[in-house]
């Protein structure tokens, strides 16, 4: 568009961007094929867009085809329109990364941390053997354990709520 083309006529010449940089069978370029095969049979890029958005059920992608069609239809600099709303796009793909990088740090501890008895309790039973006889030769013993066992698969799994509510939370 920022060259002089129309809107349609620059969904239909990125086709040829697109095939060189992700190849002709990628997923863009099919639905820049759809859009293409759309145009030729007289709809809207508006419906399009819209048909886009309902099929890939991403968000930005439908709020694009709102903001699309409302530029649209009160004349607004299409160029402009496009260009903001790529680079807020961007912004929101930035801070989801950020937020995920910066969660994969906890999201190893929390890997660690699930571990790590299982690893002080082999290594305990290795170097000191019949160590925890007196846990799982008893009824007294074996109750204990089942209920530490029980609480720990507990703390484990509210620690993978936890941490999925607080990356989806700020993503």
């Amino acid at each position: 568009m920022q060259a002089g083309y129309s809107v349609e006529n620059a969904f239909l010449e990125s086709y040829e961007d697109m095939s060189m940089m992700y190849g002709r069978e990628s997923m863009i370029c099919r639905e820049l094929k759809l859009i293409q095969r759309g145009l030729i049979v007289s709809l809207t890029m508006e419906e399009l867009l819209e048909d886009l958005g309902r099929r890939s059920r991403t968000e930005q992608i439908q709020e694009f085809a709102s903001v699309f069609a409302i530029a649209r239809k009160n004349g607004g600099s299409m160029t402009d329109v496009i260009s903001s709303y790529a680079v807020m796009i961007q912004r929101q793909v930035d801070t989801k990364e950020e937020i995920l990088t910066q969660t994969a740090g906890r999201r190893m501890e929390q890997n660690i941390m699930n571990v790590m008895p299982f690893g002080i309790m082999a290594y305990i039973g290795i170097s000191n053997r019949g160590y925890f006889d007196i846990l799982y030769h008893n009824m007294f013993g074996v109750i204990v354990m089942t209920v530490c066992l029980a609480v720990y698969l507990t703390t484990c799994g509210l620690a993978e709520v936890i941490l999925k509510k607080a990356v989806s939370g700020l993503v």
